[in-house]
């Protein structure tokens, strides 16, 4: 990887004046390229009868998660590489080793490694590197819509989720769905059925708590 691309891709956007000069648009680009790579490796490889497209969504969803950003970067010391990449003399507080940065910078490399090597290349590593993760889905499958319930009513609150759009033809449609406690929005997804969507929805709720605690 050029050299220019490693330092993107473990600068926090708190050590440059630069936002352009830290991971967060690498990531942007990465995250799309990880759901495209574990999209194209799971549909041919899970039977139709058993796996239809909202069943596919948890399973990716889950394995792309924050959570599993975070233990696959974990796994490739991401942790490490990022505090050496410090500015000198900098002692790297706790709060920028959270889940949410961790999960960023491993989406970062996976942009970095998209934008040098290709996709061909980088979908076979990100596939390579996620394999655990796919794994514990397929075997432990979690839904979202529950798990974030459950964190909810620990407080007394509730989720509603609202359609906000619908796009496509009525035989091809994908829905749009947002998530809201006490009328705030906290979590929004997209998926080929109201379903889909809400499991969406709730996943990145989740995400957004856990970078809250």
């Amino acid at each position: 990887m050029p050299e220019a691309l490693y330092r993107q891709v473990f600068t926090h956007a708190s050590w440059s004046d630069r936002p352009a000069d830290s991971y967060a648009r690498l990531a942007f680009l990465g995250d799309s390229v990880l759901g495209l790579a574990m999209t194209a490796h799971l549909y041919p490889r899970l039977e139709a009868e058993r796996y239809g497209a909202g069943r596919l969504t948890k399973i990716r969803a889950q394995t792309v998660s924050g959570a599993s950003c975070r233990d696959v970067a974990e796994r490739l010391g991401v942790e490490a590489r990022l505090r050496a990449s410090a500015p000198d003399a900098m002692t790297v507080p706790a709060t920028v080793m959270t889940e949410r940065v961790l999960a960023s910078v491993i989406e970062a490399v996976i942009g970095a490694c998209f934008l040098h090597a290709g996709y061909e290349r980088t979908a076979a590593a990100v596939v390579e590197a996620f394999t655990p993760e796919l794994a514990h889905a397929l075997e432990h499958p979690v839904d979202f819509k529950s798990t974030f319930q459950e964190r909810l009513a620990q407080h007394g609150d509730i989720v509603l989720y609202e359609v906000t759009e619908e796009i496509g033809p009525p035989h091809d449609r994908t829905f749009e769905v947002s998530a809201t406690v006490d009328g705030r929005v906290v979590g929004a997804g997209r998926g080929r059925s109201k379903k889909a969507a809400e499991q969406e929805a709730a996943r990145t709720a989740l995400e957004h708590v856990e970078e809250d605690t």
